[in-house]
C-alpha cells in the first residue's frame, strides 16, 4: 500500500476559521481576511471543541492511493460524500498477477503457497480469455477482489472526520483500517486543529458505536 497527500485546500484551517467568524460578523468577506493567525486558530479549536463541524467542509484533501486490493475499493466507495477516480479493469489489460496478500495468509507457509497458486491459474485463465479475444471488460469477471488497484480520492475535511471513525476504529477490516491510519497521519501534519481528536469514535466521541467491551480502547 501506497498514499501520498497529493493536494489540499490552500490554508485548510485559515479558511473554515474565516467561514466560522463570518457567520457571527457584520463584517464583508474580504475585510474578514485581516483577522490575525492567532485569533483564527482560537476561533477553529473553539468550533471544533463545540462540534460545529460544517465550516470545515470548505477543505478538501485528495489522496493518491496505489497497491490496496478492490476489496478495500469496495468498502471506500461507500462512503459517499468524496470523489473518486479508479482504475479500470476495462480499459487496463491486467496481464501480470498483481494482488494484495492478507497478513494471515502471507504469514502461513502452506496457505500462502495455495493462495499463490490459485492466483496464478486465475490470471492463466484471465490472460487465455484475452487472447480469444474475449474484451477485458469480461474477462475481468475471473479476477478476485484481491486484485490490487489504484485510486485518487478527494474528501472534504468532516467526511475525513467520519471516514476515520468508522475505519481507524480496531473493528474496521485490517486493510482499509490500515488506509485510514496512514491518511490521518498525513492530513495531521497539514491541518494539526481540525485533526487533533480525529480517530475512531472511542477517541473522537468518547463512544463506542460498535458496543465492543473486549476491544482494548473500549471507554471504561
Amino acid at each position: 500500500m501506497n498514499v501520498k497527500l497529493i493536494g489540499f485546500t490552500p490554508n485548510p484551517e485559515k479558511i473554515p476559521a474565516l467561514a466560522a467568524k463570518l457567520t457571527h460578523s457584520k463584517t464583508k468577506p474580504e475585510e474578514l481576511e485581516k483577522t490575525s493567525d492567532k485569533e483564527l486558530k482560537a476561533i477553529l479549536e473553539q468550533v471544533m471543541n463545540l462540534g460545529h463541524n460544517s465550516v470545515i467542509e470548505h477543505t478538501n484533501f485528495t489522496f493518491a492511493i496505489s497497491d490496496v486490493s478492490r476489496s478495500l475499493t469496495h468498502q471506500l466507495v461507500r462512503h459517499r460524500i468524496a470523489s473518486y477516480a479508479q482504475q479500470s479493469q476495462r480499459y487496463v489489460n491486467l496481464k501480470e498477477p498483481n494482488y494484495v496478500t492478507p497478513p494471515k495468509i502471507e504469514n502461513n507457509k502452506k496457505m500462502k503457497q495455495a493462495y499463490d497458486e490459485t492466483m496464478k491459474n486465475i490470471w492463466e485463465e484471465y490472460n487465455k480469455l484475452i487472447k480469444l479475444g474475449i474484451p477485458a471488460e469480461d474477462a475481468r469477471f475471473i479476477l478476485p477482489n484481491a486484485t490490487s488497484t489504484n485510486i485518487i480520492v478527494t474528501m472534504n475535511a468532516r467526511s475525513l472526520l467520519n471516514f476515520f471513525e468508522l475505519r481507524c476504529c480496531q473493528h474496521a477490516q485490517w486493510e482499509i483500517r490500515q488506509l485510514a491510519n496512514n491518511m490521518l497521519q498525513k492530513v495531521k501534519k497539514v491541518a494539526p486543529t481540525i485533526f487533533k481528536n480525529a480517530g475512531p469514535a472511542c477517541k473522537s466521541k468518547g463512544i463506542c458505536p460498535e458496543n465492543k467491551k473486549d476491544c482494548p480502547l473500549y471507554p471504561k
